[in-house]
């Protein structure tokens, strides 16, 4: 089979090129690297072909093309991330929006099979836990620029389920609940890599609010399997969430990290008015119904989160030794 990967450069990009290759297949990758980085891929480049190109690309012929020749595509690009969310608003709103409609409209000439990456954002402030796929949706209100990355989230799946009704694209949505793992950027905030990398140079760990607010945190290796096998089973015309259940406070997390590391950092609590902005709003819980994703592929992530953090931590530090040779060099 021949995958085409937007945003193959990611962290869930380049774990996802990673198995795809591993059990034979070939893969193509198209990313602009605002959010990816090549480094991402460096044990594979000779396995894939990535094209430095931007899916929101007015001129799409080579979208199109690579769509053309492919037997499904991946479609993981996005702006992401809650600190360029709220700087940068209608640049995220632009490429989630445009960027999902560009590759589905590729798509539809040849009626390619399209897994859309949505997000566990778009329940919002829901209080329905645990947040089952055809539950309402409780989104805050217009005037909170911190809803306009699920706002967009949102349009993307109408716009895969209306191109599969309309014009006959094979579709599947996948709403990713705080995946995480070697290869994600503290860059935008998210918050193991932040926390791991302010551990392990003995700074602070910042946790936003009072540290009770739970997520459940799934390892990318898992969130990559359950991705591979729903395109694997067709689930076609589903949105499912795709997560684990190991759910954890943030305060919790942040002292867990404190302890993996052997860090001395003192943990400091930030009020979100500070961290972000006044009147910001945060879900208090999200945890997953994990029952669809049983059912289509009987795969649900089960990595316990001290693996998660001693794995990435592992990944940072090799990091961070990389870079002190080359500035010795």
């Amino acid at each position: 089979m021949r995958y085409l990967i937007t945003g193959g450069c990611g962290s869930i990009g380049s774990e996802l090129a990673r198995q795809l290759v591993a059990r034979g297949d070939e893969v193509v990758i198209i990313d602009n690297l605002s959010g990816g980085s090549l480094q991402n891929i460096a044990d594979i480049a000779d396995q894939v072909e990535c094209c430095i190109a931007d899916v929101c690309d007015p001129n799409h012929r080579l979208l199109r093309a690579l769509i053309g020749s492919s037997n499904a595509v991946f479609h993981l690009a996005a702006s992401l991330g809650v600190k360029l969310i709220l700087e940068k608003p209608i640049e995220t709103m632009h490429n989630n929006v445009e960027g999902t409609r560009l590759v589905l409209d590729a798509a539809s000439h040849t009626r390619c099979p399209v897994l859309v990456a949505s997000t566990s954002e778009v329940y919002g402030l829901s209080t329905r836990v645990p947040f089952c796929e055809d539950d309402p949706i409780v989104l805050g209100a217009s005037s909170r620029r911190r809803w306009s990355y699920a706002n967009s989230k949102l349009h993307d799946e109408f716009m895969a389920l209306a191109y599969m009704q309309e014009r006959g694209v094979p579709s599947i949505v996948t709403r990713y609940f705080n995946c995480t793992g070697r290869q994600q950027s503290s860059r935008y905030g998210m918050v193991v890599p932040t926390f791991i990398s302010q551990a392990l140079a003995g700074r602070p760990i910042t946790v936003h609010g009072d540290g009770t607010q739970t997520r459940c945190f799934s390892d990318v290796r898992d969130t990559v399997q359950a991705t591979i096998r729903l395109m694997d089973a067709e689930a076609f015309g589903q949105v499912v969430n795709v997560g684990s259940q190991n759910e954890i406070t943030i305060g919790d997390l942040a002292r867990l990290v404190k302890q993996r590391t052997g860090s001395a950092s003192i943990i400091q609590h930030i009020p979100y008015s500070e961290a972000y902005s006044e009147g910001y709003e945060d879900m208090p819980r999200r945890v997953p119904s994990l029952d669809k994703l049983q059912r289509f592929t009987g795969f649900v992530s089960s990595t316990p989160i001290a693996e998660i953090i001693d794995r990435t931590a592992r990944w940072m530090e090799s990091q961070l030794s990389a870079e002190s040779l080359l500035n010795v060099a």
